[in-house]
């Protein structure tokens, strides 16, 4: 009697202004090849993370390289420096 456990990114999207990656995971347990359980969990995954101490903006690239190779790959194909930089406006815009 073998259990496994497999924990894959199942489904990827782009989505809005700001190419937001949605990436959603699925866990599966099997018991000798016959799946017994699957579970889901969702993230979004944003360009830019921007924060303000109450005099200025601090805007970071989101650190990618803790996230798979194709995660890597999409995210440098559409976080284009333009679409940084509208990311950041509109964190600083949203908040004021």
């Amino acid at each position: 009697m073998a259990i496994t456990k497999t924990v894959v990114d199942d489904k990827i999207e782009v989505v809005g202004d700001y190419k937001s990656i949605q990436v959603r995971t699925a866990t599966v347990i099997k018991e000798d090849g016959i799946e017994l359980t699957r579970s889901f969990h969702r993230r979004v995954i944003d360009c830019v993370l921007s924060t303000h101490d109450g005099s200025s903006w601090t805007h970071t690239d989101t650190d990618m390289s803790s996230e798979s190779s194709e995660l890597q790959g999409i995210a440098t194909a559409v976080w284009t420096t333009a679409i940084k930089n509208a990311k950041k406006t509109a964190n600083e815009t949203a908040s004021v």
